[in-house]
């Protein structure tokens, strides 16, 4: 095996071995340190999201005359905490309001921030935001494998067991590869040799070179004082795994390994929204509420913004000026005088379908019976995940997020009725959790597809539709820039929101400044 073969076959875990040692660099978020010198324009900003908000804090900064236009009555978009008495309306839906106790919540869009993400923790630094430790791995949650077959199928099973017994039966297959000398083609006798220990080390291997089992899967017994000596528990047959359905991507660990989601993550104290709400802070008087834009036409120069307000006035906003973060789902439905390119990456560009419940329980189960403290327990069902909550440890109360799932999950899910959408979560979280049918409160569920003003969780672009409609999006349209998670490559994420924002801004300011 090459060194090229060996980064080749290892995939992700090479791409981020070399960020370690630094052969790729990382994105770092740049100073942003313009001059306020000349700001004498006026710029509207449709959408409160946190691309509409960062951009409108820079430019109110820099001095500039800015009207933030949103059609909802809160800030943050698609960074959404929902609390009780939240209400919503989905697309063809009904009206729902939370029932949540005083302080639970769950975060309905953006939940957890990546220690990497600098500009992300530089406005929490700024605002003063307090962070707390999002558990984002926890090898306590369960897998939960439905349809396959053998003893391990149709049943929950601590994810510590399945991966501790996979890292070792995979070191110990590679480690007979080895002792075959089927690898050594490219390397030496000590590379072998290195390889062969670190194997031993990283598989938890017996002196024969055989996985038997580890403390990493856990215990029949964990022992204690005296007598009560540890007795480690058996492995699971390798065939057992296999059959009954626990390679299946649902159970992908690949997500704990991808450089947005490595630990350490953290999350605002108190909800995801503490970030929207404090650049709304900053912008008292400059964010118009329940404002939805009817059309976007240039007036060459400048722009003019055809809307109607909350009393169902339709007003004109003329501006030097306009940034626009609305969501490419809902601005393709806007008549508009954007360029045929923007129009036809918005008409093509696809969004995740993407949903989730919270379920708030009477007691903390999941931390008092199974002990868990966070994390993510995975499932082939329709539910996809659960997530335990981060926050209020050993609590008297909780709220599970009881589904996040995704494609045509989402959509099959997204499709039901509300009581449905929690029958069905309760169902199938109940066959992880037997708790659930006890302990069940009150349920508040959405399908971000049926999200008036957002219609869909994030832009998800293949690399075709990357390289064919993406550049229209990151160039200003005669005196029209846009902005948001899609026009970025960190898409899903508020830094893609944060970085967008930053780069309209200096882009605008410097063409003033250039006037």
């Amino acid at each position: 095996m090459t060194r090229r073969d060996f980064i080749e076959k290892t995939g992700s875990a090479s791409y981020l071995a070399m960020l370690g040692l630094g052969f790729i660099p990382e994105a770092k978020a740049k100073p942003f340190d313009l001059q306020k010198n000349k700001a004498d324009k006026s710029i509207v900003i449709l959408g409160a999201g946190l691309a509409g908000l960062c951009s409108a804090y820079e430019l109110t900064q820099l001095g500039y005359k800015v009207t933030v236009l949103e059609a909802r009555s809160r800030p943050g978009g698609r960074v959404w905490t929902v609390r009780g008495g939240t209400t919503e309306t989905e697309i063809g839906g009904t009206l729902q309001t939370a029932q949540f106790d005083k302080g639970l919540y769950f975060n309905a869009g953006a939940a957890r921030i990546p220690h990497n993400h600098e500009l992300s923790l530089h406005y929490c630094r700024l605002f003063n935001i307090p962070l707390e430790i999002f558990m984002n791995m926890n090898e306590g949650g369960y897998y939960y494998s439905e349809g396959g077959t053998g003893t391990l199928a149709n049943k929950r099973v601590k994810i510590r067991e399945i991966h501790a017994d996979l890292r070792g039966y995979t070191a110990e297959l590679l480690t007979k590869a080895i002792d075959q000398k089927a690898l050594d083609a490219e390397m030496t006798k000590e590379d072998l040799e290195k390889l062969a220990a670190y194997l031993k080390e990283e598989g938890d291997l017996d002196a024969m070179k055989k996985y038997k089992g580890s403390e990493r899967h856990g215990y029949t017994r964990q022992g204690g004082y005296g007598e009560q000596t540890p007795v480690i528990a058996a492995p699971h047959a390798l065939h057992d795994i296999i059959a009954a359905g626990l390679f299946h991507p649902a159970f992908s660990n690949v997500s704990e390994y991808t450089f947005n989601q490595q630990p350490v993550m953290l999350q605002p104290v108190g909800g995801m929204d503490a970030l929207p709400y404090a650049f709304a802070k900053k912008l008292e008087g400059v964010v118009q509420y329940q404002t939805v834009v009817q059309e976007i036409r240039k007036t060459q120069p400048g722009v003019k913004i055809i809307c109607k307000d909350k009393t169902g006035t339709i007003k004109e906003i003329k501006a030097d000026f306009c940034i626009c973060t609305i969501p490419l789902p809902v601005l393709k439905n806007i008549p508009s005088d954007l360029s045929a390119d923007i129009r036809r990456a918005a008409d093509f560009v696809p969004y995740m379908n993407t949903g989730k419940i919270g379920l708030q329980f009477k007691r903390r189960f999941w931390e008092e019976d199974d002990k868990i403290f966070g994390g993510i327990s995975r499932t082939n069902m329709d539910i996809t995940q659960i997530f335990y909550p981060s926050y209020n440890f050993m609590g008297a109360k909780g709220v599970l997020k009881g589904y996040y799932n995704f494609h045509d999950r989402a959509l099959k899910m997204g499709n039901l009725s509300l009581a449905e959408r929690e029958k069905a979560a309760l169902e199938q979280g109940g066959k992880i959790h037997p708790q659930y049918a006890t302990e069940f409160e009150s349920s508040f569920s959405l399908a971000w597809q049926k999200i008036p003003y957002s219609q869909g969780g994030w832009a998800e672009y293949t690399d075709v539709q990357r390289k064919r409609f993406y550049p229209a999006l990151t160039k200003p349209d005669d005196e029209i820039y846009l902005a948001g998670e899609h026009t970025s490559y960190l898409t899903a994420w508020m830094a893609g929101a944060l970085e967008s924002a930053r780069a309209v801004v200096e882009q605008v300011h410097r063409r003033v400044n250039a006037s």
